[in-house]
């Protein structure tokens, strides 16, 4: 699907309604490099990482991608066994046979085939419609020393910090998409579980050393809490550009 067409797409899906204020929605792709079925979700990221606008929902995207497509004639340099192990927690958590690829998981109480564009709409809608109630405070201050805070009353979590980077490329070699050149919005990095609420609340000072193939205007540093392991995502927050 043309980007064009795609974007129209996602206009028409979500639809002006009552958003809750400051409540982004965390959508999760599980993709690789080497699924020919995976670009259309990575163009889909793409738009939804740049979709702003008074009646359109924050969405905080990360782009996940697995290992076990690595030995079928191209190695994603994005991969990582991590991101395959929390796939394969959702498909237990979500009762699916197997994991797939595409998969989008929204704010972690919905999975979805990941180039389903009026599916994935309607869900990104509907979360944004639910106001989360977590209240996380992230600081950096200087370059590379986080400053979190996170206020979750009568509420049990696990606190994650994801490193994400736009605007990143590849230009695939072999494998099924050989001969194509991929763009990726909010390829993870990084994620880290930082630790669990305590009586409602979490904080934390940390520093992350930026890595020089990283480009920090494109970064994004991004909390979010989960409820018990891999539940619904009660809320998030992130600082962009480095800072």
């Amino acid at each position: 699907m043309k980007l064009l067409s795609l974007a129209l797409l996602i206009a028409a899906c979500l639809l002006p309604s009552a958003f809750a204020a400051e409540s982004p929605v965390v959508v999760e792709l599980f993709t690789s490099e080497g699924c020919s079925s995976c670009p259309p979700a990575d163009a889909l990221l793409i738009k939804l990482s740049q979709m702003q606008g008074p009646n359109l929902p924050q969405v905080i995207v990360l782009g996940e991608h697995v290992d076990y497509w690595d030995g079928i004639g191209w190695k994603d340099r994005f991969s990582s066994h991590e991101f395959t192990e929390r796939q394969q927690d959702y498909a237990q958590h979500f009762r699916l046979s197997s994991p797939y690829t595409p998969q989008m998981v929204i704010d972690g109480k919905h999975e979805i085939v990941g180039n389903d564009a009026a599916g994935v709409g309607h869900l990104i809608d509907e979360a944004a419609k639910q106001e989360k109630t977590v209240t996380i405070g992230i600081e950096q201050e200087p370059l590379g020393h986080f400053t979190i805070g996170v206020q979750a009353p009568n509420v049990k979590g696990k606190v994650f910090l994801a490193i994400t980077e736009d605007g990143l490329s590849s230009e695939v070699k072999g494998g099924e998409n050989g001969g194509h050149t991929l763009r990726h919005a909010g390829v993870v990095r990084e994620l880290r579980t930082l630790g669990s609420l305590s009586n409602g609340k979490f904080n934390k000072d940390l520093w992350l050393r930026m890595k020089p193939e990283w480009n920090p205007r494109n970064v994004k540093a991004i909390v979010f809490v989960q409820e018990n392991d891999f539940g619904p995502i009660i809320g998030a927050a992130y600082l962009s550009g480095g800072r």
